[in-house]
Formats: C-alpha cells, structure tokens, sequence
C-alpha cells in the first residue's frame, strides 16, 4: 500500500484535474485507490485495465513519482505564454 502525504493527495488531485491524457488520469487514480486501501483487482476493475497495468503503474509511482507516460509525443509549436492563454480560454 502507499502513503501519501496530505500534500502528495492534494498534488495528485489538482494534477488529475487538469490532464488531458486520460492515461494518466488513470494512473493518478491508480495510485489514489491505491492509498486508500482498494486491491489491484478492485483497481483494475473500476478502470477498465489489467491487473498488472495497474502494478506498474503504483510500481513506478513507488519507484520515481512517474505519472507521465513517456511515448514521445509531439513537441508543442506554441510558445509557452501561447498556450497559457489557449488553456486559459478552453472550458
């Protein structure tokens, strides 16, 4: 089982709110659950993912606080005030 801190609950929540990749939603979640006591099945189940998905992701988590997933992706064309205000005006 983790043990989040107050902070790192809070953290992760704020994180969750924010993300758009629903990959790593799932993996905030994961890790949520998981501090409040859920199995990996139970986990598993409510998200819709294996078992062992749900083992790496609290293994990582352990491991090196990873939520992102690393598939590389594109790199932003926009500068950074750019897509601060493109954010600030998507509901």
């Amino acid at each position: 089982m983790i043990c989040l801190t107050l902070e790192e609950k809070e953290a992760l929540k704020k994180q969750h709110k924010k993300e758009r990749d629903g990959r790593v939603r799932d993996r905030i979640k994961s890790v949520i659950l998981r501090d409040k006591g859920w199995s990996f099945r139970r986990i598993a189940d409510a998200l819709l993912l294996t078992e062992e998905t749900i083992r790496l992701h609290i293994r990582e988590y352990e491991a090196s606080k990873k939520l992102p997933t690393e598939n590389g992706g594109s790199h932003s064309k926009l500068r950074e005030d750019q897509s601060a205000l493109f954010f600030m005006r998507t509901p």
